[in-house]
């Protein structure tokens, strides 16, 4: 029996080192979201060094580590339910609708959630399952990441296409002055849909969209072939990858801008010269995203994996800490709480975040001591089940047995 298959038994078996990577991405996410003051810092940017390196470091690489775990834990619940001779499809495609509904509530406090485009991209997944060829789907991720999408766009802006050349519907925002200024009841309102329409504008004028996609079927085949469970035979092929993605990201962030300028100086216009800077932007992140991924692994599977095993706990309540975090700093920042958007320097923001995540570490081991799930991860899988008796307080140890590591 194989690691992987040893570790997939039970229903509540997990690894370790996914919930690592959650974690840490989680946390990724939150400290740019600290530093861009939950979307404000954009109606006044003032770049500096903090918001540049957490910017370069974390921004689209944070995100796009949580949507590569998505997709292997697509693959985890479909495999275990297979097992035991089941088919978990419709009930999957049941566990995204509540997913969106989580998400939906969840943005009607921060309209940048990101949960109900992962439940909503999450259903092609279940027509990607059906492909069994591993090479098929790396294919189709490879042919994502890419960026088919910016690189036609590039191509009609360049050709003259007025479609292509208009105006970017992302750019304009009418929920920013009612965050920085409007009252609790005009922020709900807008963000019922006004202020979400800008954020999926940008997620089809950017790429992000195709590259979620590409997320989700790179992690269904790591999951396939035990890449996550199997860490030791994957050793050499990881130092590989690692080494490859470090050079393109470096390459990426040092010749990027002068790609740039050569590429304006064939006077395509505004749109494609928006269309490339977004195309070589998400080449970046990609190789920052395998970067982060790679390093966590390698650290993992070494004697140095006290430095980021404090990221599995937070990695296992990662519903509760991402609708916590908004609930709690949204109306630190927003108009209609305490308006500190603008008040706070960014070493302040960065001290604040570097604080609440220790917190939220030494929350979650300790929550985890005593209960088994986060409160919004044991709603969403008594909801998934149709089940009010999912346990969700860890039995007290019988005295006398063995504790458990």
């Amino acid at each position: 029996m194989t690691e992987t298959q040893k570790m997939s038994r039970g229903p509540d078996a997990r690894l370790e080192v996914v919930d690592v990577l959650r974690g840490f991405a989680l946390m990724g996410l939150f400290l740019v979201h600290m530093i861009e003051s939950y979307e404000l810092y954009w109606a006044d940017p003032k770049p500096g060094l903090i918001a540049d390196t957490v910017f370069l470091l974390l921004m689209g690489k944070s995100f796009s580590l949580l949507a590569l775990c998505f997709g292997f834990s697509f693959f985890i619940l479909m495999d275990r339910a297979a097992k035991r001779g089941t088919d978990f499809s419709v009930r999957f495609a049941w566990r995204l609708l509540i997913l969106e509904g989580i998400g939906f509530l969840h943005s009607l406090i921060y309209r940048g959630d990101i949960m109900q485009t992962l439940a909503a991209m999450g259903l092609l997944l279940l027509l990607a399952h059906r492909i069994r060829s591993n090479r098929v789907l790396v294919g189709a991720a490879i042919f994502c990441f890419l960026g088919p999408s910016l690189i036609v766009q590039m191509i009609a802006a360049a050709s003259g296409a007025a479609w292509a050349n208009g105006t970017a519907m992302s750019s304009s925002d009418p929920g920013m002055p009612i965050y920085l200024s409007g009252t609790w009841l005009q922020a709900l309102q807008v963000n019922l849909w006004a202020g979400q329409v800008p954020k999926y504008w940008f997620f089809i004028e950017y790429g992000r969209l195709v590259q979620i996609l590409g997320l989700f079927l790179l992690g269904m085949v790591l999951g396939r072939i035990g890449f996550f469970g199997r860490l030791g035979e994957f050793r050499r092929a990881r130092w590989i990858a690692l080494a490859v993605a470090l050079t393109l990201a470096v390459a990426l962030h040092f010749e990027r801008e002068p790609m740039r300028l050569a590429f304006a100086t064939l006077h395509y216009g505004a749109a494609a010269e928006r269309a490339f800077w977004a195309l070589t932007g998400s080449w970046l992140d990609l190789a920052g995203t395998a970067c982060w991924g790679l390093l966590l692994m390698a650290l993992y599977d070494s004697r140095l994996r006290w430095l980021v095993h404090p990221f599995a706990a937070p990695g296992r309540l990662t519903l509760t800490f991402y609708i916590a975090q908004s609930a709690v700093f949204v109306p630190v920042f927003y108009g209609y709480g305490l308006g500190l958007w603008d008040d706070w320097n960014q070493e302040t923001r960065l001290f604040v975040a570097l604080a609440a995540i220790a917190f939220q570490m030494w929350f979650a081991a300790a929550w985890l001591a005593r209960f088994q799930y986060g409160p919004i991860e044991w709603v969403w899988r008594a909801l998934t089940y149709l089940r009010r008796d999912v346990p969700f307080r860890r039995p007290a140890p019988r005295v006398g047995a063995p504790a458990r590591a």
